[in-house]
């Protein structure tokens, strides 16, 4: 899934990406602990991968914090 524009993101840092919008609940945000899981089990990714991958997701504008909580940009919606 590639949004407008195409991405600059790695192949593992898009996959991550679709992980996390795959698994995001109804309320549209996710907690740290809840995303480094899904990033454990979708990708295989320990805490500290994890934890590069939504540092990397967060400099390029595809996620966001809000009161200690990620949300994600409008990514995929069409």
């Amino acid at each position: 899934m590639v949004g407008q524009g195409g991405s600059s993101l790695s192949p593992l840092a898009q996959d991550a990406l679709d992980a996390l919008v795959t698994a995001l609940p109804n309320e549209r945000e996710l907690t740290y602990e809840q995303a480094y899981a899904i990033l454990d089990e979708k990708e295989d990714l320990g805490r500290p991968g994890a934890e590069d991958i939504i540092e990397r997701l967060y400099n390029k504008g595809h996620l966001y914090e809000v009161e200690g909580k990620i949300r994600l940009t409008d990514y995929g919606s069409e």
